[in-house]
């Protein structure tokens, strides 16, 4: 079996994504940063229902000089993993001006730099292998900003550009590299939201409705396949219709 490490697993988005990968048959390294309870019942969960290996590790990827420890425990617990989905991140609601530098830096490092350095880690083995994906979640606000989620958009941004970039330095060695870019997701970081403004978004979806985790999980998944490979460098936008 091949070994999906997902960074933001205890997440919506994460935990669908551990899921739908280890329906197809993927053992999985559930990365969480604070919650570790969600983290640990998930990979229960998972290894009940699908027969699959899966462990919680602590992957803080804000914590820029601990990523490779985190990696190396993924590895004595499971093997070198030959999927990479880049889940993690914070998000900071309210005027880029009123962030603290120290707000400003561990949101950048936690969204963007942190994900770098992972996929950097990872990257010697898969090129070796000439084999690996790697799946980075970035947003629509990447694409087009948002108002009240500078930092949050600009990290965004940067992923793509990330995903862009890197994907045609490692796709001659068959590792592929493309992001997912959700809308309006459904999960606990959008819950904070009030009813009148969840209803204001919907209704500007031509969907008509807020996107689920699964919707994410399921292109993700698509994605590191085997399905896919003649997509690379790609930025699919599961929104709706929404941008």
């Amino acid at each position: 079996m091949s070994i999906a490490l997902i960074t933001g697993a205890s997440g919506g988005i994460g935990s669908a994504a551990a899921e739908r990968l280890a329906a197809a048959g993927r053992d999985i390294c559930a990365g969480y940063c604070n919650s570790k309870e969600s983290a640990e019942t998930l990979c229960r969960r998972l290894r009940s229902e699908y027969g699959v290996r899966a462990e919680a590790v602590r992957f803080d990827l804000s914590d820029t000089a601990g990523l490779r420890g985190a990696l190396g425990e993924c590895i004595s617990l499971l093997g070198e993993p030959e999927i990479l989905i880049n889940n993690g991140g914070r998000e900071h609601i309210g005027l880029f001006q009123d962030m603290t530098d120290s707000e400003l830096v561990t949101l950048m490092n936690s969204d963007l730099v942190g994900t770098m350095l992972l996929t950097k880690a990872v990257l010697p083995q898969m090129i070796a292998l000439k084999h690996g994906y790697i799946i980075n979640v970035a947003s629509v606000w990447g694409e087009v900003g948002a108002s009240c989620e500078v930092a949050y958009s600009a990290a965004k941004a940067g992923l793509i550009g990330f995903t862009k970039a890197i994907a045609r330095e490692t796709a001659p060695s068959g590792v592929i590299v493309n992001a997912v870019s959700p809308g309006f997701i459904d999960t606990k970081m959008n819950r904070q939201l009030s009813e009148q403004d969840k209803a204001a978004l919907i209704a500007d979806i031509p969907a008509d409705r807020a996107g689920k985790p699964q919707d994410v999980a399921e292109a993700i998944e698509f994605l590191c396949s085997g399905r896919a490979d003649y997509i690379v460098g790609q930025v699919i936008r599961i929104d709706g219709g929404w941008i």
